[in-house]
Parts: structure tokens; sequence; C-alpha cells
């Protein structure tokens, strides 16, 4: 099976280079996401959003960074409204307000820090 399989099928191999963009798949009207690793000190979680899609404003007691793997999103950040695109990391600091929505069709990797 190869590496970009293997990730398809739920396990990600160690040690090899999988395009992470193609870890999950768009779905119209809708926000999909997949965990892609969880331990008690943290986790990885993928995110791929349809255009006009978003989180609401919550927080959280934990410090997030959001990694924009392709398109483009409005992040806000307690109250201030932050444009990212592909490439970008924003940090969402623990208890702070934030909430995000598509620009366009956007895919994420969201690390969550615990501790």
């Amino acid at each position: 099976m190869s590496a970009q399989n293997a990730a398809v099928a739920g396990k990600l191999p160690a040690g090899e280079a999988i395009p992470a963009a193609g870890l999950l798949q768009y779905q119209e009207g809708s926000v999909v996401s997949r965990t892609l690793l969880k331990h008690a000190s943290g986790s990885v979680t993928m995110f791929a959003f349809d255009e006009g899609q978003g989180l609401s404003e919550h927080t959280s007691p934990f410090d997030a960074f959001v990694f924009l793997l392709e398109g483009g999103a409005e992040i806000s950040v307690s109250g201030k409204a932050i444009a990212a695109n592909a490439g970008d990391l924003v940090l969402l600091p623990a208890n702070q307000p934030h909430g995000l929505k598509a620009v366009t069709r956007f895919k994420m990797m969201l690390t969550m820090m615990r501790g």
C-alpha cells in the first residue's frame, strides 16, 4: 500500500512524506475534520471548510496553532480580524475568544497544546 493510500485508509505511515492537503476532501456546504494524532499532551486535527462555512466564536483552555494548507479564511482572535491564506500560521491563545470563516474553500491543520 502506498503512503498516500495508507494515509487515506486511516493510518499515517511514519518516516514518509505525505501530501497533507490530500488527506481530507471538501464536502459542499460542510466542515469536515480528521484527527491525525491525539495524545494527552495535545492533538493535530485537519479541517476542510467549504466556502462560507466556519466555526463560531468560542474559547479553549489550551493554546492552538492554525496552519492554512490552501485557500483563505478570516480568523478572529479577541475581536481582531485576521486575513489568513495558504502558508499562514495563526496562534490562538488559551482563554481568548476566537472563531473563523472560510473566505474561499480552505484546509487547515489545527495543533492544540495541552498543559
